[in-house]
């Protein structure tokens, strides 16, 4: 039974269907996550490397741009016809993914809440909570790669 989030998921797929084509899906899919991950970039160059000097106002302006993208509907990206079976190597999205929404909409509840998290410990501003959150987010992308995505 696909709950509350799953029927969301699931209408926002059947829309973005109608709406675009598998190919565009992917790349806009794509570029979603390189975006994000541009951005988990900057905030551990800041935090984690110290390879750049800390600064308060780029590291909250990146996990918000996180944010906005990850709570920005990214699920209607994963319509049917978007995965490796049928667009081959344009995309490293298994076929498994749909067959368990229940688990995709798990992992994007987690992604979505440490996301959030690390909104929040940016703008606190403590560096350490910064990286702890940072690092949650990067666990829960680890999390679904493992399960859904292709080498």
């Amino acid at each position: 039974m696909i709950g509350g989030f799953g029927a969301a998921l699931l209408l926002a797929t059947l829309s973005a269907e109608a709406q675009l084509k598998p190919e565009e899906q992917i790349e806009y899919r794509q570029a979603g996550y390189s975006f994000m991950a541009w951005n988990m970039g900057k905030i551990k160059a800041q935090v984690v490397d110290g390879s750049v000097p800390y600064n308060k106002a780029q590291v909250v302006a990146a996990a918000n741009a996180i944010a906005a993208i990850a709570n920005s509907g990214m699920g209607s990206l994963y319509g049917p016809g978007t995965a490796t079976d049928q667009m081959g190597d344009k995309t490293r999205l298994k076929p498994e993914f749909f067959k368990n929404l229940d688990e995709a909409n798990k992992l994007a509840r987690n992604f979505t809440g440490a996301v959030d998290k690390l909104t929040s410990e940016a703008a606190s501003g403590d560096q350490a909570r910064i990286k702890t959150a940072l690092g949650e987010v990067g666990k829960t992308c680890k999390a679904c790669h493992d399960q859904f995505r292709t080498k």
